[in-house]
């Protein structure tokens, strides 16, 4: 009796390349390593993505798509604006999901210094999170737009830092947010 595999989604074929981009780069993101990796064949690749290129702007999509539902959902959550910024934090440091974990952020800034495509969907990732965190921080009286850069940078360099040693960067994040906002007291 032979059994037969499940087929597999865009959904699983994305996730198979945000692990092979963690974990071997973006040279990792072709067709037949992919299918091997996923033991099956390239014709599936092709059933879901009409060529490579397209498959990396989906990888793109998805993972934009992502992190703007999650700072959707900090905000929209509600609560006091301080309550909101740690939320912003936490959130952020989560949003990759099961699709690489906490190496996925760093792995996409890095493949981004190779693709004009990957560089942009980070810029306007980037503009997107300092839009919220300015946003959040002028609303706590703390307009200084350096605030928001300090608070965003620490958590692009924790993210790093967690990627390669791994630990977690809420807690520093809430420390360094917990600093912030002592500051609208002063």
């Amino acid at each position: 009796m032979t059994t037969s595999k499940p087929r597999l989604s865009t959904k699983d074929w994305i996730a198979a390349g945000f692990r092979s981009l963690v974990t071997k780069g973006p040279e990792a993101l072709k067709a037949e390593p992919l299918a091997r990796e996923l033991g099956t064949t390239k014709g599936s690749f092709y059933w879901h993505f009409k060529d490579v290129p397209d498959f990396k702007t989906k990888m793109l999509q998805h993972w934009q798509g992502a992190v703007i539902q999650a700072l959707s959902a900090a905000v929209d959550a509600g609560g006091t604006a301080a309550q909101r910024l740690y939320r912003i934090n936490e959130i952020s440091a989560t949003e990759a999901g099961s699709f690489g974990g906490a190496a996925l952020e760093p792995a996409i800034r890095a493949w981004a210094q190779s693709d004009a495509e990957v560089a942009a969907a980070v810029e306007e990732i980037d503009a997107k999170r300092l839009a919220y965190l300015g946003a959040t921080l002028k609303q706590l009286d703390l307009t200084n737009p350096e605030f928001a850069r300090i608070l965003y940078g620490a958590f692009i360099g924790m993210g790093t830092l967690s990627a390669t040693d791994g630990q977690d960067n809420t807690d520093a994040l809430s420390t360094l947010t917990a600093a912030m906002l002592a500051l609208q007291d002063a």
